[in-house]
């Protein structure tokens, strides 16, 4: 008799019957007073809760009041239950019977403040922290607070609700600078997770410490850079670098000091505006890790296509020069130009070994830096440096090779007769054999110029706009205030 009725009690709180239970209770008055004797899973009210029935949750506590105190097999009460789903009527009518269970924690160690904060149910959070906020100041496992489950969890709006209902924005940076047990705070847990809505909020609404360290000494832009690449790193780097953030691992040893000609201040500033400029340039500083290496140079796989394209386009133009060969001995009437040579050296020698010469360079140097990526390159500057030296003597070469090809493919007006020499004025420089030079032949001549020159002053222009946003990052005003020493 009694398993039926605790039977029937059950499906009541799943369906939410009030009416069943009213019923109930008639046939037995004690039944709620004997429920959890022999019996320690969860109530009828933890049910209710759970699966939101608002009427039955009041009509059972406004019987039995003390089940709101009432814990399942996992520590958890009717409060934990509800804050987790989000019923906000249903925590507001417990939290009337007993606002103390805000800080009751499960077996998890996590109260009903951290579970609402997990779920990102905003509105129970607010609820929540106003009847009890010293409970979300409680720690969690681990040492963190309910602010680290907010960013472990990407629940951001919870994580700004809590900030600012708490009022710890500007007045107790000690808590949002809290760390776990691991020296992780907010910002680390954010940069880890790649949260960039989340580290934008810390960093310019907040007191956050952009250096802070961990317990292995590691502050936010350490933790970027040593965790797998993603597309939000740029735009997070920037913000961390615009407010300061540095990096502690494999820092350089302070620079010598300057030397004698810079001992005056006129002197220092122009030596300090020399060194910020190779700096820039040399990527000394990075385009968004300043003082580091460069990231884009750790793209190996990149790298490695574009030097085996010029490293092919090189060796197939060395082979099979233009013109093609002669392929007999007597096709070009020269005894010296035998089958198997090149018709370019036999027509126009000087262009071909310019020609040779600048695509030796393209091959010789695309084949350097394949080796060099090949054999790995040490974590120094100095062969990052050797690496874009080397490509871009690659990218260059290549573009003059272009530019002497385009030229030994111009067609040459036929020289003049014998009776035109008599009578025609020496030859000037527009003129070939004493015939004017055909517009067609100083077009091309001209366009395989402007390409070679545009595409090796295209480099010169890219580093002048490399040091332009370089100097624009580190002059950027940010609503970030650093702390006064």
């Amino acid at each position: 008799m009694a398993e039926s009725i605790r039977k029937r009690l059950d499906e009541a709180a799943i369906e939410g019957n009030v009416a069943t239970l009213l019923e109930l209770l008639q046939q037995d008055p004690m039944l709620l007073a004997r429920l959890n004797l022999n019996d320690f899973n969860e109530t009828p009210l933890h049910v209710a809760s759970l699966l939101g029935h608002v009427t039955f949750v009041d009509e059972i506590l406004k019987r039995r009041p003390q089940l709101a105190r009432d814990l399942d097999s996992r520590r958890c009460s009717a409060l934990h239950l509800a804050a987790a789903e989000g019923s906000l009527d249903i925590v507001q009518i417990l939290l009337r019977v007993d606002p103390d269970m805000c800080s009751i924690c499960n077996e998890d160690g996590r109260n009903p403040i951290h579970l609402a904060a997990m779920r990102g149910r905003v509105d129970v959070l607010a609820e929540l922290v106003r009847v009890r906020p010293a409970a979300a100041r409680t720690a969690v496992d681990g040492g963190g607070t309910v602010l680290h489950l907010c960013v472990k969890f990407n629940q951001v709006e919870a994580l700004k609700m809590l900030i600012e209902t708490m009022e710890v924005k500007e007045k107790d940076n000690d808590f949002i600078n809290t760390q776990d047990d691991y020296g992780f705070t907010i910002l680390h847990l954010a940069v880890s997770h790649k949260q960039l809505q989340t580290v934008e909020y810390l960093i310019n609404h907040t007191g956050i410490e952009v250096n802070a360290k961990t317990s292995n000494g590691l502050t936010p832009l350490d933790i970027l850079t040593q965790s797998q690449r993603d597309l939000k790193d740029l735009d997070i780097a920037e913000t961390l670098t615009a407010a300061n953030a540095i990096r502690t691992t494999n820092k350089k040893p302070p620079p010598p000091p300057p030397p004698s000609s810079c001992v005056k201040i006129k002197n220092e500033k122009s030596c300090q505006t020399w060194r910020w400029f190779f700096s820039a340039l040399f990527h000394n500083g990075d385009w968004w890790f300043m003082n580091e290496k460069s990231e884009w140079l750790m793209k190996q796989e990149s790298l490695m296509v574009v030097a085996s394209l010029i490293a092919t386009m090189a060796f197939q133009a060395g082979v099979n020069p233009p013109g093609g060969i002669w392929q007999d001995d007597q096709a070009s009437g020269n005894p010296r130009q035998t089958a198997g040579t090149s018709v370019m050296a036999g027509k126009d020698k000087e262009t071909y070994n310019k020609y040779l010469v600048s695509n030796t360079v393209g091959f010789m140097t695309s084949f350097i830096a394949i080796v060099m990526i090949l054999i790995g390159l040490p974590q120094k500057r100095i062969f990052m440096r050797v690496l874009i030296m080397t490509m871009c003597a690659a990218v260059s070469a290549m573009a003059f090779t272009y530019g002497y090809s385009i030229k030994f493919f111009t067609p040459l007006p036929p020289p003049p007769t014998e009776a035109s020499n008599s009578t025609s004025p020496p030859p000037s420089p527009l003129t070939i054999w004493g015939t004017p030079r055909p517009k067609s032949d100083s077009v091309i001549s001209l366009i395989s110029i402007i390409v070679a020159i545009v595409v090796t002053s295209s480099m010169g222009i890219f580093l002048v706009a490399k040091l332009f946003y370089v100097h624009s990052r580190q002059n950027k005003p940010t609503g970030h205030t650093l702390p006064r020493p």
